[in-house]
This record gives structure tokens, sequence and C-alpha cells, in this order.
């Protein structure tokens, strides 16, 4: 399955106001770089905890069959639309009743086509993240991800050694509990 972000998380000028109060600046100089760490915490946050932190516009590519296939996001909140692809890359959106989608409690979501088509993809659309605003996520991811921008703030001039893509432990402990695991 192939994931893009078709509507990225809005980040609130409160998720940018609060890290910069952390590491105590108060010039906007660094405001373009302290948002994309921000946007790269929440990545980390996301493939750490397993669901997405904000909410966001998502779009997955999947194999054009009538059974059950489950998306790789969770929450999912929200299933828009469904679009067959041709071989060309044009799509075309399937009418409601060609598919179904179902979406469990614990936010994840599944997806079949009704009926067999032509082609052998199909793009479902959707809402995918465990909170709409910053202010609204949960307070230890929301210090978690604070944490981590300002830890990689401090670090961009220092010599270091390749680190392991792990958070640090304070960040970790903070987004342990939020942690899910799946079976394979």
């Amino acid at each position: 399955m192939k994931r893009a972000i078709v509507a990225p998380p809005s980040l609130a000028p409160a998720a940018l106001a609060e890290l910069k109060a952390w590491l105590g600046i108060t010039t906007g100089r660094d405001d373009a770089e302290l948002t994309a760490l921000l946007m790269a915490s929440l990545d980390l946050c996301e493939g750490f905890t397993g669901s997405m932190p904000l909410q966001a516009g998502c779009e997955e590519v999947l194999v054009a069959t009538g059974d059950w296939q489950t998306l790789s996001t969770r929450p999912v909140q929200s299933m828009t639309r469904a679009a067959r692809i041709a071989a060309t890359g044009q799509r075309t959106e399937l009418p409601a009743g060609s598919y179904e989608y179902d979406i469990a409690a614990d936010g994840t979501g599944r997806f079949r086509l009704a009926a067999p088509i032509d082609e052998t993809r199909v793009a479902v659309t959707f809402t995918a993240g465990l909170a709409a605003t910053w202010d609204a996520l949960p307070d230890p991811l929301r210090h978690g991800i604070m944490r981590l921008a300002a830890h990689e703030h401090r670090l961009r001039d220092a010599e270091r050694a390749p680190q392991s893509s792990a958070p640090p432990a304070a960040v970790a402990a903070l987004w342990r509990p939020w942690r899910t695991m799946r079976l394979a």
C-alpha cells in the first residue's frame, strides 16, 4: 500500500509558540526551521505510536479486489471517496454502492469493492488522525513532539555520531502508553 498526504495537518501557531517558549526563542528568524522540525516530529510520533497524531487528508492505493483490505494509516476518522486507477494513471470516481468500507472502534479502516472492475488499483481517500488541532492532542503526545523538535534544534550544530531512529528516552517515555503494536 502506498500512502500520500493530500491535505497536510494544520499545525497551529500555538505549536510554534510553545516550541519557541520551550527553547527561549523570541525572534521569528528560525520559524521555518522550527516548523519543519515540528512536522518531522509529528512523523516520528506516528512511526513510534502507530497512530497519526494530527488529522490529515490521506490517500492509499490498494489492489482492486472484493476482499477486505486494511488501510495502513490509523486512526481513520472518515472515508470520503474511492476512485479506480486506469493503467494510464487516469482516475475515475467509483459510484456509491460499488464499494464498502468499515471503520472499527480502534480507528482501523477497511475497504473492499462490492463488484469487480477492469482496473487493478483503486485509490481510497480518507481523513485520519487522533486530534483535529494541536491543542486537542493528548498532553503526552504534544509534549513529546515538542521535546523531540527542541532536542533536534539544540543538536543542529553539534558534531554527532549517527543516531538510531528511536526518539530520546524522555520522548519515548511520553509516547509509550500510546504505542500500538500489530501482530503480523
